[in-house]
């Protein structure tokens, strides 16, 4: 965290300081498209932005860590008991706004600053636990249901961060389908790697329609194969994400003409990982589509641009007439299409 940042937010105490600075390099080191867009908040929001993904990174960095050698103690049983101590500080932490684990700190002193709902929290951990147990979902409903916990509250908790121009209510759906949506990107985006630690997030019922299942998925893994069953039901996954963009879409323009420029970014730029792995033939069980840097640097350009606009709008502007300020323009969703050949620019 920057002393410019932790200046801005009035965060003055050092302990609290360094705890902030903690959750950065969390956010840093495991969200490199997300943390790019943050770079276009105001600086006074970042802070409280590192904290929930910081906190959200650490919680699902316990789940996923399968590696005893480089990590010990890492089977499931632990790792549960890990996620439990993890979940007791939390609630502690929020209950007395204070704790000795920095990024518990941090966060607590985030949901303190911005009245953050602490269910948002706590239906987060339920997710995460559920990931130590459940291994597959038999139908889309079943994964909404899990996606509630690990996606949807992380927009909603966003959500006062950022600020609206209209009644937070109105936004929070909108919010809440921009986290499931970058979710969803990130299981098209990770098949392998998730069927690696015996997880699968495509749906059984959406596998089935396509003639596909589990056990195609793995023989196809571990030959480097590609199959024309698995190629349809991951089309079929991508449409079906696309359309959650489109649902999160017309949440942008309720958000403070400040932010926008931060989470439009953080949608196309998600929304381009779809393009990649499309653009990748969906070779996603051998390896992981990435956005050419020169689009990620085009993107956040254009996100620079778009936020020096809005600050001088905001400026300009007389004090009582600052909110609302006119939406900035709209991004189109993702638009679907055919697949794309196959090209092996990985970036």
């Amino acid at each position: 965290m920057t002393a410019r940042e932790l200046d801005a937010a009035g965060i003055t105490d050092p302990v609290l300081r360094a705890a902030y600075h903690r959750c950065r390099e969390l956010n840093a080191a495991h969200g490199k498209t997300y943390f790019l867009a943050t770079r276009l908040l105001p600086a006074e929001h970042r802070p409280a932005v590192h904290a929930l993904y910081g906190f959200a990174r650490w919680a699902d960095d316990i789940v996923d860590s399968t590696d005893a050698g480089t990590h010990p103690g890492t089977d499931a049983g632990l790792r549960g008991a890990r996620l439990a101590a993890l979940q007791q500080r939390l609630h502690s932490g929020l209950r007395r706004q204070s704790s000795d684990e920095p990024v518990v700190l941090a966060l607590a002193d985030t949901a303190r600053r911005y009245a953050i709902d602490h269910r948002h929290f706590h239906d987060f951990m339920t997710a995460m636990r559920s990931d130590l147990t459940v291994a597959d979902y038999p139908t889309y409903a079943d994964l909404q249901a899990y996606m509630h916990g690990s996606a949807a509250v992380i927009g909603l908790q966003m959500l006062p961060v950022l600020g609206t121009v209209v009644p937070p209510e109105e936004a929070e759906p909108h919010a809440a389908a921009l986290g499931v949506a970058f979710q969803l990107t990130n299981f098209l985006r990770d098949v392998g790697e998730d069927l690696d630690r015996g997880r699968v997030y495509l749906p059984a019922d959406l596998l089935a329609a396509h003639g596909a299942d589990r056990e195609l998925l793995h023989r196809c893994r571990d030959t480097g194969r590609q199959d024309r069953r698995i190629l349809a039901a991951l089309r079929e996954f991508e449409a079906l994400t696309r359309r959650v963009y489109d649902d999160a879409r017309p949440g942008l323009a309720m958000l403070d003409p400040v932010s926008r420029p931060c989470i439009r970014t953080a949608y196309v730029l998600y929304g381009s990982i779809l393009d990649a792995v499309a653009r990748d033939g969906y070779a996603v069980l051998h390896r992981r589509a990435v956005v050419p840097r020169r689009r990620r640097a085009a993107v956040a350009a254009d996100g620079l641009v778009r936020l020096a606009a809005a600050r001088l709008r905001h400026r300009r502007r007389p004090a009582a007439a600052r909110r609302p300020l006119p939406p900035a323009p709209v991004p189109p969703a993702p638009p679907a299409g055919p697949a794309r050949p196959v090209s092996k620019e990985i970036a």
